[in-house]
């Protein structure tokens, strides 16, 4: 079983894939609208991703689910399953190939440090940055589940990097 797209290296391109494509989705959301970050491997330079562009969106609360699934699908997205409690998630696939993921999150939620935070580290860390382009190429060449085997194979070391920054913070 294949991924949803294949990693490919660094593409230049990526960050104004979404700029304009944080410029649609910020139409679907009123006044719960709080902002929309890059995050995911195609948020930081000069790492391997799937060409997959990845917006976090963090809103007040979800207010009208059944209207916003309803604009986002006329933006190409369709809804899938909650990832977690207040974790909405919506994919865009064009001729049968995805090219945009949706996060969205209420304020506070626990995902919405992690993905920046990660991707942070990404960005200030050279030497991690490499590990982490190492193991997604590895994973993607053993990979045989498909893309739930290869998120859960990738957690293991998102959480040992995150996991004493977050233990830090609370003391």
């Amino acid at each position: 079983m294949a991924l949803t797209s294949k990693i490919s290296h660094y593409d230049s391109r990526w960050p104004a894939l979404f700029a304009s494509e944080k410029e649609r989705v910020a139409k679907v959301f009123g006044v719960e609208f709080v902002d929309i970050y890059h995050v995911g491997s195609t948020a930081v330079p000069g790492l391997a991703a799937k060409p997959e562009i990845d917006l976090l969106v963090e809103v007040s609360e979800h207010r009208d689910e059944a209207a916003r699934d309803s604009f986002m699908y006329v933006l190409g997205y369709v809804r899938g399953s909650d990832l977690s409690s207040g974790h909405h998630f919506y994919r865009r696939d064009v001729d049968g190939v995805r090219t945009h993921k949706v996060h969205v999150c209420v304020s506070g939620h626990w995902q919405i440090e992690r993905m920046l935070r990660f991707g942070d580290l990404l960005r200030s860390d050279p030497g991690i940055r490499q590990q982490y382009q190492d193991l997604k190429f590895q994973l993607e060449s053993n990979n045989r589940g498909g893309i739930g085997e290869y998120l859960a194979q990738k957690a293991p070391f998102i959480d040992a990097l995150l996991v004493p920054h977050r233990s830090l913070a609370k003391e």
